[in-house]
């Protein structure tokens, strides 16, 4: 008998033969507001997490945030984006910027589907979606409709998957990029943003 069979022959002999079959996996419920569960797991994660009345309040809401980052007045867009369509015009000084954005700069996304059991973003990758814009700038802006948040990962695929092709890809966002990998010291911004903004519009 070759040291390999001699290998093979005694994982064999130690292999248990009767494993237990482990529970069917059952996500955990969410119970009472999927909005506020969510904003508060995102807001654990780091995230600014800010409620809006309607679409229109999003511009003014983003030259806040600026500001208040003491950052210069400038948003980056994806050609083609939805967030195209808000009224800019209502934030005076803000100005628009439709080439990719660096990590001192400041980018929009609109935000498909949440996730309320973690705080999570799901962003599918389109033509006015870039799934490397996600990667590029310090700080990441999103948009959320409140009706997008659903309970689990589960069901947010299913809800891509209604949709027809599958995306190229599906980028799930909980906070920050961070790292702890160089002496278990925890570090935002090593893979992507920096710091991440969450502009949760009820209608």
């Amino acid at each position: 008998m070759s040291s390999r069979d001699e290998i093979l022959s005694a994982i064999r002999l130690r292999r248990v033969r009767n494993e237990t079959r482990p529970a069917s996996y059952h996500p955990a419920s969410i119970d009472g507001d999927l909005i506020a569960q969510f904003a508060k797991r995102a807001a654990s994660q780091a995230a600014d997490v800010r409620r809006l009345s309607s679409m229109d309040d999003v511009p003014a809401a983003v030259a806040d945030i600026l500001r208040g980052r003491n950052m210069q007045a400038v948003i980056h867009l994806p050609p083609g984006s939805p967030g195209d369509q808000l009224p800019w015009q209502s934030a005076p000084g803000l100005t628009r910027e439709a080439a990719p954005p660096g990590p001192d700069d400041a980018a929009l996304a609109i935000a498909p589907f949440a996730i309320a059991e973690t705080g999570t973003l799901a962003y599918t990758s389109a033509i006015d979606a870039p799934a490397s814009w996600h990667f590029r700038a310090g700080l990441e802006i999103a948009v959320l409709r409140a009706d997008s948040i659903l309970p689990h990962l589960e069901e947010v695929l299913a809800k891509v998957k209604a949709r027809g092709e599958f995306p190229r890809t599906l980028n799930l966002v909980t906070g920050p990029s961070r790292t702890g990998d160089i002496e278990q010291t925890l570090e935002l911004g090593a893979h992507g943003p920096k710091a991440l903004a969450i502009l949760i519009v009820d209608v």
